[in-house]
């Protein structure tokens, strides 16, 4: 039995940081300014859920002006974040 637990253990323990990498980050956590990120999905028109700086979090469209409608999975934007809102983007990747 000793010899199953440990290497249990072991993996749960190199496991354990790539799982708290993957978890949801507030997005009014980011300081105001200009980021770079990836669409990982698009809810709907106004929320879009991105990787930025390494990190997986919802964007809501801070102003009635920006809609995420015409983004798809894996393109490149670069957005303006104030108060964890968006309140502009521009799509980066060419379709």
């Amino acid at each position: 039995m000793r010899n199953f637990v440990l290497p249990l253990a072991l993996f749960a323990g190199c496991v354990a940081p790539l799982w708290a990498s993957a978890a949801m980050v507030d997005p009014a956590s980011f300081p105001d300014g200009t980021y770079t990120a990836t669409v990982e999905r698009v809810v709907d028109a106004k929320h879009v859920q991105v990787v930025m700086d390494g990190k997986e979090t919802t964007l809501a469209a801070g102003r009635d002006s920006v809609n995420f409608a015409k983004v798809q999975s894996n393109d490149q934007i670069k957005l303006s974040l104030i108060k964890g809102a968006v309140v502009v983007y521009a799509d980066l990747t060419a379709h």
